[in-house]
This record gives structure tokens, sequence and C-alpha cells, in this order.
């Protein structure tokens, strides 16, 4: 079953998920052959869409005018910076969570001479009243920058985090400093639709960059939402898009979901859901770079399939970490988990572990490895446990961690996704559930 082609940023294995591998609770050839024969439709619409430019997540991976416009916007505001803080909740903070981590953002340890000669990188996509009052009393904000990101324009939180900030400004004697502080991203203006971010940033002056109106939120990692804390920790966006767009060529060369990775493994958690009874999926990275791109992961399969009393529930782990905290419930729990291990090439990688000191603390096994091969080994025992204890394991292998690979592993779960929900006959690209809640809050707050 052709998967990836053999130089791909990533290869995808779902042999673990079929019987062949973990016996009568995986998926037969017969049963996977069906269910992609079954996201056929969903390919050929996915072909269309960018055939006739309706789906505009396809096409930013050829721009460069907007990445052009980030870099610019990027270089202005960081002149005299120390730190830049993104206000943004969901989709609009966790793509750029994923991309900077991507760089080494939030790893102790992991910061280059070249990451530290750049303005530090904050993020602060929950709304937390003692953690913002905390954080807007600490930083200097004469040297402290603020990148808003809202793409309506009317998210309570992200507005009530900027005029927080813009109060501390104030209150700072900073006011008249206030247009080089801060940058908004949101949609152009629309007759007749309130944008309160627009409305609020236009009224001091504020620049914008234009959100893309045609991708939001949890898809919109690849468009300058995403893009601009990648540009801030020195990764190349262009490369991150071109890593994308092979996916997106590999999607217009299928002749059938067989030769389309995504496509592969929407079939295969679908059918696994359908099937097997398979309704949790596990993201488990082996890689410290990749702990955002799990919680990225979970929000994307969770609010796009969520819908219709449909879906499965997306769980964010990080391995080796996390086989001392969930593997007993995945590996002898109830039967309805799939683990998704994401392994990076580490052989050979980290200090060396000393042959006597581990001989004396009875690891003498581990003698004269280094760190990263034995993260290379639980890597690849994890998958063989699993499919001896008959439990659904999808493997990708990933030579090089870089903006190449990350960009492809985005699109891959994006397409992934669209194609499951098309499979399940939902819309993955709204949230209606949501609305109700915000709706709820404002009623509360006005009383």
């Amino acid at each position: 079953m052709g998967q990836n082609s053999a130089n791909a940023a990533y290869r995808q294995s779902i042999e673990g998920c079929l019987d062949g591998a973990i016996g009568a609770h995986g998926l037969d050839r017969t049963t996977i052959e069906s269910w992609l024969a079954r996201t056929a439709p969903g390919l050929g619409e996915l072909q269309k869409d960018h055939a006739e430019s309706r789906l505009a997540l396809l096409r930013i991976v050829d721009d460069t005018a907007d990445i052009d416009a980030a870099e610019a916007a990027l270089a202005k505001l960081s002149k005299g910076a120390k730190i830049i803080v993104f206000f943004g909740t969901g989709g609009s903070g966790l793509g750029g969570q994923t991309l900077a981590q991507l760089a080494g953002w939030n790893i102790p340890g992991a910061a280059t001479k070249e990451q530290m000669s750049r303005p530090r990188t904050r993020f602060y996509d929950n709304l937390d009243g003692t953690t913002l009052s905390g954080a807007l009393a600490q930083l200097d904000l004469a040297s402290t920058r603020f990148v808003v990101t809202s793409k309506s324009g009317g998210s309570s939180e992200t507005l009530a985090q900027a005029i927080a900030a813009l109060s501390a400004c104030k209150a700072a004697g900073l006011e008249r400093r206030i247009p080089e502080l801060f940058l908004g991203i949101t949609e152009p203006e629309k007759p007749g639709k309130a944008n309160g971010l627009r409305s609020l940033f236009a009224g001091l002056g504020i620049p914008m960059l234009e959100h893309h109106t045609g991708i939001g939120g949890r898809f919109s990692c690849l468009t300058n939402v995403g893009l601009m804390p990648a540009i801030a920790r020195g990764l190349d966006a262009r490369k991150l898009r071109a890593g994308a767009r092979e996916v997106v060529s590999a999607m217009l060369a299928a002749k059938t979901p067989a030769d389309l990775a995504p496509a592969v493994g929407a079939a295969t958690a679908v059918a696994l859901a359908m099937e097997r009874g398979v309704h949790t999926l596990v993201m488990m990275p082996y890689n410290d770079r990749l702990m955002s791109f799990s919680r990225w992961y979970v929000q994307l399969w969770a609010e796009s399939l969520g819908k219709g009393g449909e879906g499965t529930s997306p769980i964010a782990a990080l391995g080796p970490l996390d086989q001392h905290s969930q593997l007993q419930l995945y590996m002898d729990g109830p039967r309805e988990h799939m683990l998704n291990v994401v392994r990076v090439a580490s052989r050979g990688v980290g200090p060396a572990i000393d042959k006597a000191m581990a001989e004396t603390a009875g690891i003498g096994f581990m003698g004269g490895k280094t760190v990263g091969d034995v993260v290379d080994a639980q890597s690849h025992a994890l998958p063989e446990a699993l499919a001896r204890a008959g439990r659904p394991v999808r493997t990708f292998d990933v030579e090089q961690l870089d903006e190449r690979s990350m960009g492809a592993l985005l699109m891959h779960f994006m397409l992934e996704t669209i194609l499951a929900g098309r499979l399940l006959g939902i819309d993955p690209f709204d949230q209606p559930a949501v609305e109700l809640a915000k709706v709820l809050t404002k009623d509360r707050l006005k009383g």
C-alpha cells in the first residue's frame, strides 16, 4: 500500500494497525481497502478544491507576499525589543507555539547562541487573571512587544489580554509609544461586521497584518499567524511552506487514496473507530521539539471532527516521558486506543553514557550508548510491545526534524483531518457547539 515516496520528509506506516501485526483486533486487508475506497470521493473533492481555488489552505503553500509582509512587520516591531509576547487563543496560539518549539522555544537548555541573540518569545494563550497581572508587572514594558491575533477580532479572551497590556503600557508612561509596541493580526474590515480588535487598534494607530480570510483557527499554522512566531525564532518560513507543498503535490498526483499518506491515515483512523471501537487517538512523538505539536493535533482533530455525535478523542503525549504515566492504560486498559508514534532519528545524538557508571547503576546494557540511542530503542520497542498486546499503533519516521519535515507533518494532519471529516459526512471547518458557551459567557458578564 503506497504511502510516501522514498525521499519524503516523513514515512508513515499503518502495519501496526492491521491484523497481520496485531491479530483480530487489527483491520484485515479487505476492510482497510473498503474504507480506502470510501475515501476516494473526499480525495477527488480535495483535488477539485485545488483546481478551482476553493480551499485556500491548499494554495497558501505557493504564496510568498504574506511572508514578505510578516518579515518586514516583525523586523520593525523587534527594534529595541527584548521580549515578544504573543496573545492569541486556540488556533491563534497553538500553531505558533508548535513552530517556535521547533527552534527550541520553551525547552530548557535548547537555546543556541543564535537563539539567545534574538528577543525572547512568550505565549499567553490561556486567560488567567493571576498569570496575566503577574506577567505585566514583571515585564519591562519599554522593551516588550505584543503581537495580538484574532481572526474575527472578537475573541473575548484575547481582547481582554490586549486591553490589559495596553492599560499597563499607559500606566507606565508609554502611551505615545503604543503604535511601536503592538502589532495586530486580524481579518480585513468587512461591511456590516464588527471587528473589535481592528476597531481598538485602529483608534490607537497600531499597525496590523491581514489574517487570511479563507483560513482560520486550527488550520492557520502555515499563515502569518503561525509563521510570525516561527520567523521570530529564526526559522525559514519558505522552507516550512515548501515542506507542506510536497504533501499537497502528492495529493494532486494521487490516483487512488492508497497513493496518499493522509488518505491512508484518515481511512485507518475511521475504520478502527467504526469497525473495532477504537475511539481514542494518542499522539506520542519522541522528541521535545514536538511537545506543542501534540497539543496542536489535539485541537485540530477534536474541534474539526467532534460533531453530531461523531468523532474520536485525541490525547497529547510525549515519549519517553509518558511511557511512565500513560502507557499502562494503552497496553492493558480498554481496547479503545490507537497510538501515533512519531520517531525522529536520534542514534548517536546526545551525551554518551559512561560504561563503568552504567555497570554500577545496574544498567550496563546502556554503557557506551548515547542518550539518543536509548530514545531510539524505546521508540522502536514501544510499537513492538503494543503489537504484541494487540493494540493498534501507527508510526511516523522523520530522518531530520527541520522546517521541511515540520511543514510536511502539519499539512499531512490537516489533510488527514479534512478527509476523515468528509468520510464521516462532517464539515471539518466549523465548530457550532463552541458558540453557545461564548453566548452564555457574555450573558453572565452582562448580568
